[in-house]
Order: structure tokens, then C-alpha cells, then sequence
């Protein structure tokens, strides 16, 4: 399965995912269950070759990018593939962010084309004219105006496509992800590192092969998502499970005991939800083989919990955006119960003090990953890739150190960036709504753990006027700032002080929030 192509050879990442499966016989095999039912690796094939051609039809040229903002479905593959077969760089984003974040990475991208599902459109409707590249709005689901209906374009192409004549090494998907300031950045991705990361961990690491049924609760959007519920099943011939609507732990438990996958995908946060709903499935209830846990560190205490309850395995592991997947892992066979386990072969890690020289064992430092996975660059943000893209290492942002046995320990961040629910959440893109509102003098946002372990935000605020009821305040905030960001976002803990912890130079100290918890 390794790729092995020369620089001037032609290769492209979507026919290597789909069309070994159609030469292996699994044509009639179900490649993906979503909410319309079960469909067919041969079915995929021939949708992802029509939207290739509708978006040659549309004028919409390869390198040109497309934003996807589209709920989880056979449809979401059908586009992100069918892009990139016709050399088009499918750009997929967050479907839980608001109209002025899409307003950006719209603007940011330049994408000459949005998909978009019809319950999101809403989010682009108010802005869709601002941005001068933009000139397709193509709807999965309802489409009306002068918007192209996913369906209807599909309808009307041959499931014959041409390939476009692509190579390894070039440019195939972006993937936004937040920095430090909040400001989204396109992490650009080649063709080589799809099918990398799936051969590299997927199989070498968990040991996923076709008979496997692969139910990611992430998103596709998100890269976990991306590898988890589309790359990985399509990599080995296996079986995926898409939930278009939110992963409650009642959807969740259901989907594990009634469509019987073999691999779950998930988060900590997730994982506590789950073992506090009395919804587990046990014993001979269901069918899987392991769980997978990523997007923030899972607490050692909920791997217990979940290892007694179901007598499953729980494998801790680390990835990003900029590297694609996991890189750093537990094994099937090897947990050590508070660490994210040893590097993923094919994987170098090192980490690095102040001074930019690896530590010693045992001391902490600044992760940085060496893989054939890693992203090129970020998109329009040359300091920040320089920054962060190092020859063949990229910075990860996270403090680790190493055990006296070789096991990695995470030690946090090494910026004041959160993690709440495997997805990024910049403190200042909090703290800025907050000081919108009229009562509030200053504010700081740090990160707090909850009773599970996990990171949440936590807002410290100086109030203009302790003359109110702080009780009442502290709740009205919390709305306040989920009307203005994404609702994942908000403070889960607002905290009324008389004044901030700074420097001589007037800057917060966060780490003496930190410590007051």
C-alpha cells in the first residue's frame, strides 16, 4: 500500500482511495451508512465522478479552491472527493461557527465555490455577494434562487470522469484551524498524505482492515473526522457510520448497540458524557474491537471508568491539523493509563527547551513531530509557517515530556490557546465578546477543568459595578456570548473580581488565574 511515485509521476489521493476497492470486488459492498440509508463503494464512485465533472462543467478549475460546509453524509464524501479528482481544492470548515467566520475564511480562501447543506445556508446567505471571487453556491438538500441543487447537478453528469493529471506532492485539501490570535489558518495538504496517514496508523497502528465497521463520532470537517470516518474505512475497504446531527450521548449509545461497529472514534468529553448517561452498552450488546480517544488529553481517570465498565480498550492519542492525524499513541496492546503512549512508526518525535536543543528525558518541552503526513504550509500566513513548519519538523504547540519507559506525558500547551471538545478556542476571541457587554471593565479567560478532567473556559471579570446581582450577571453573559460565537465557545464559569493579576507593563498574568483555578 506504500506510495511510491516519482516526482513526475501521476497519482491523485481520491482515485487511490476509491478505485482499489471497485478492483478488489467490493463494488456492492456499503461504504457508508448515513441517514438516507446504506450506499455502495460503486454508488460513491459514481457520484464523486459526477460532481468532478459538474464542477468542470461549472468552470471551476483545478488549484481553484471550494469551501465545504456540509453535515456529515454521503454527500460531504461525494464532494470532497469529487474535487479533488477534478484537481479542485476542496477546502472542508466548521459547521459550528457563525456568518462572520465564514465571511473570512471565504475572503481568506478565495474560493471561487461554497457547498453547502441547506440548514446551513443561512450562515453564508448575508455575505455571499461581498466576496469577488465567489460566483457558485452549490445546496445539498433544498436549494432555491440561483443556487445549483447538489442533486440535480449529479443527475445531469456521466459517472465517467477524467482524472486530472495530478501528482503527489501537490496540492490537495486545505484545513482551517484557529491560531493563537483566533484568526483561522488554511493548513495546505498534498495528495501522498491521505493514504500515509491511513497506512501509518490506521493499519499499522490499530490494525483496521475491510471487515471492520468504523463509527467516528468527530466530524468530518475535523481532521480526527476527516481520517477517521472517510480515509481510514475507504483506505482498507471498511465500512463507515455518519450521524448528520450532534453526537448526544443517546445518539451515540444507540449507533453502538443498533449498527454494531467494530471501531469508535471519539473525544474525552464524549467519553464522559457517555459513562454519566447509564446508556454503555455491555457484554454482548455490541460489537466493538477498541475505542480511539484524540483532541485533548484524556484523564486517567476516564479511561479507568471506561475500561471497567465495558471492558474495552480506550487508546489515547495526539494529533493535529498540521501533521493530519495521530502521530502519538496508545496501542491496542499497550496502554499506559495518563500518557498519549509512543510515537506512531513512521513518526519522529523530539522535544525542545527555550534554546530550541531536545531536553532530557524526563523534562518537559516543546513537542515537534517529523512525519510524511505533515502540512506544507499555512495559507497566507508566511511568519506563522515558518514558525511552525521547520524543515522536516513541525511545532505542535503542546508540552510533553518523556517517561523513564519512552511514554509521552502532556503537560499543556505552550500558548494560552483551549482545547474544549477536541476543537481549538482562542481565549482572546472570548474575552473580546465578553468586553462587548456593558458591565464588564476587563476580563481574562483561561482554561478550567471540569469534574471529568476536561478543559472548559472560565471567564475572571472585573465588572464596572458590583451593584447588581452577580448570580443573574454571570448567566446573562453566558448568553451573550453564545449569540456571538459559536456555542462551544462561552464561559462555563464567570468569575466577578476586583481587579486582574498584570505586569509593570499592564500585561494579564494568566498563569496566577491558572494556578487560582
Amino acid at each position: 500500500m506504500s506510495i511510491e511515485t516519482g516526482e513526475s509521476e501521476l497519482y491523485n489521493a481520491a482515485v487511490d482511495l476509491i478505485d482499489h476497492n471497485l478492483a478488489a470486488g467490493r463494488g456492492q459492498k456499503t461504504a457508508i451508512i448515513d441517514k438516507s440509508g446504506s450506499h455502495s463503494y460503486q454508488e460513491l464512485s459514481d457520484n464523486v465522478n459526477r460532481f468532478a465533472n459538474a464542477l468542470r462543467e461549472l468552470g471551476i478549475l483545478p488549484e481553484q479552491r471550494i469551501v465545504l460546509c456540509m453535515n456529515d453524509s454521503i454527500d460531504f464524501h461525494v464532494c470532497f472527493l469529487g474535487a479533488i479528482k477534478a484537481g479542485v481544492i476542496p477546502v472542508p470548515i466548521n459547521t459550528r461557527l457563525i456568518a462572520n467566520d465564514y465571511a473570512f475564511i471565504l475572503e481568506d480562501s478565495r474560493a471561487v465555490a461554497v457547498v453547502v447543506s441547506d440548514n446551513l445556508l443561512a450562515s453564508f446567505e448575508g455575505h455571499l455577494a461581498s466576496h469577488p471571487e465567489l460566483n457558485t453556491v452549490i445546496v445539498s438538500g433544498e436549494a432555491s434562487g440561483d443556487h445549483h441543487a447538489l442533486s440535480s447537478l449529479l443527475a445531469s453528469q456521466s459517472k465517467e470522469a477524467i482524472v486530472a493529471r495530478t501528482r503527489a506532492d501537490d496540492m490537495c485539501f486545505w484545513a482551517y484551524t484557529s491560531g493563537t490570535t483566533g484568526m483561522p489558518k488554511g493548513t495546505v495538504h498534498i495528495h501522498k498524505s491521505l493514504k500515509m496517514t491511513a497506512e501509518l496508523y490506521a493499519i499499522g497502528t490499530l490494525g483496521m482492515n475491510e471487515n471492520d465497521v468504523v463509527y467516528p463520532a468527530p466530524k468530518l470537517f475535523f481532521s480526527y473526522g476527516l481520517g477517521a470516518g472517510l480515509i481510514f474505512p475507504l483506505a482498507v475497504g471498511a465500512t463507515s457510520i455518519l450521524l448528520e446531527g450532534t453526537p448526544t450521548a443517546e445518539a451515540v449509545a444507540d449507533i453502538l448497540i443498533n449498527k454494531s461497529p467494530t471501531i469508535f472514534f471519539g473525544v474525552p468529553t464524549l467519553y464522559g458524557m457517555l459513562l454519566a448517561s447509564n446508556l454503555l452498552p455491555e457484554g454482548e450488546s455490541h460489537n466493538l474491537r477498541f475505542c480511539i480517544s484524540a483532541g485533548e488529553a484524556l484523564p486517567a481517570e476516564i479511561l479507568a471508568r471506561w475500561q471497567k465498565l465495558t471492558g474495552l480498550n480506550l487508546l489515547d492519542g495526539i494529533g493535529s491539523t498540521e501533521m493530519l492525524h495521530i502521530f502519538l499513541s496508545n496501542r491496542p496492546d499497550d496502554i499506559r493509563p495518563g500518557s498519549t503512549g509512543k510515537p506512531v512508526p513512521g513518526y519522529d518525535i523530539r522535544l525542545t527547551g527555550d534554546d530550541g536543543l531536545p531536553v532530557a528525558q524526563g523534562e518537559m518541552g516543546a513537542l515537534e513531530i517529523s512525519g510524511p503526513t505533515s502540512g506544507i504550509m499555512y495559507w497566507n500566513r508566511r511568519e506563522k509557517s515558518i514558525e511552525t513548519f521547520q524543515g522536516p519538523w513541525t511545532r505542535a504547540g503542546d508540552k510533553y515530556r518523556q517517561d523513564e519507559d519512552g511514554y509521552y506525558i502532556y503537560c499543556g500547551r505552550t500558548d494560552d490557546m483551549l482545547k474544549v471538545g477536541g476543537i481549538y478556542v482562542s481565549p482572546f476571541e472570548v474575552e473580546a465578546a465578553l468586553i462587548e457587554h456593558e458591565a464588564v471593565l476587563e476580563v481574562a479567560v483561561v482554561g478550567k477543568a471540569d469534574a471529568d478532567g476536561l478543559i472548559k473556559p472560565k471567564a475572571i471579570i472585573v465588572p464596572k459595578s458590583f451593584d447588581m446581582d452577580l448570580d443573574s450577571m454571570a448567566e446573562e453573559l453566558k448568553v451573550f456570548v453564545k449569540e456571538r460565537l459559536a456555542s462551544f465557545k462561552y464561559p462555563r464559569w464567570i468569575e466577578f473580581v476586583d481587579e486582574l493579576p498584570k505586569t509593570a507593563t499592564g500585561k494579564i498574568q494568566r498563569f496566577k488565574l491558572r494556578k487560582a483555578g
